[in-house]
């Protein structure tokens, strides 16, 4: 009995968090939530808060701030659009709370962000603003959910990986969290992307959908510390293939770039998050 009330509150959990990630343009009330959960708002907010450590109305907030970081920084769209498409009534309100969340009012952020560092680079400018070393590193077996789709959007298959692990007992605080990413965002359609939500484990674990197993194989590698917002992230990932590879003396191995998240979105202010990007050599 036990066991099958915690994957009946495990798969409500699941499909919750699909719904909000799937469905940011829309009416995501608790009321609205509660019914795509089948509980009632006051049971259903308790237990989505224990699970993941925020509010359902902080996730909604912290997924639509995130997506307008993104626009802004790599889309023409007006001011005014990106604060209606992130839920905001007034251009006002969406300036307060962007500049709480990102430490820039919007405009400012368009032009200054930590993306801007990337728009028109001096080859030794950004070699020396941003620390990249050649690791060896061992081979890593990990655990992961896959998802399909914008690689922003790969928070919706952490959250089913961590939900499942939670509901088979295999949820830890210290688990490594690893995002591994196959496809050129540059050439595939965004919504064909293929990405790995993973985790590093050190032990055998029974491996059962939606879990799968993958490798990250070993070797040099060349780690990029990024600190900043994970919608800017892209532009790191321009200048790290277009200015600081073809400088290196190195070449790219025939492997898939993985991210090591160093600290968590949920807990972590957009312009602290700390993200390691690997990038395998020959």
């Amino acid at each position: 009995m036990e066991q099958a009330t915690a994957e009946t509150y495990a798969s409500r959990l699941t499909r919750v968090s699909s719904y909000i990630h799937d469905h940011l343009d829309e009416e995501l009330s608790l009321d609205v939530l509660a019914g795509i959960a089948c509980l009632s708002p006051y049971h259903w907010h308790r237990i989505y808060h224990a699970h993941f450590g925020e509010t359902v109305a902080a996730t909604v907030r912290r997924l639509r701030l995130q997506r307008a970081a993104a626009h802004l920084a790599h889309t023409s769209m007006p001011i005014t659009k990106v604060a209606e498409r992130a839920g905001y009534d007034s251009q006002a309100s969406f300036t307060r709370a962007f500049s709480a969340a990102f430490g820039l009012p919007p405009a400012t952020y368009r032009e200054v962000g930590s993306h801007s560092v990337f728009k028109a680079p001096t080859h030794q400018g950004v070699l020396t603003m941003y620390d990249v070393g050649i690791d060896t590193i061992s081979p890593k077996t990990l655990i992961a959910v896959d998802h399909r789709g914008p690689y922003m959007n790969i928070g919706k298959s952490f959250d089913l990986l961590f939900t499942t692990l939670a509901q088979r007992g295999l949820i830890r605080p210290d688990l490594p969290m690893v995002g591994v990413y196959l496809d050129d965002p540059t050439s595939v359609p965004e919504d064909e992307l293929r990405s790995k939500a993973c985790v590093a484990v050190n032990e055998p674990v029974t491996v059962d959908a939606p879990l799968v197993s993958t490798q990250v194989r070993g070797g040099d590698h060349a780690v990029l510390k990024y600190k900043g917002p994970y919608g800017d992230m892209h532009a790191a990932y321009s200048w790290l293939y277009g200015q600081w590879l073809p400088s290196s003396g190195r070449e790219a191995a025939d492997a898939p770039v993985f991210e090591d998240y160093l600290n968590s979105p949920r807990d972590t202010p957009p312009t602290e998050l700390r993200t390691d990007i690997y990038l395998p050599l020959k």
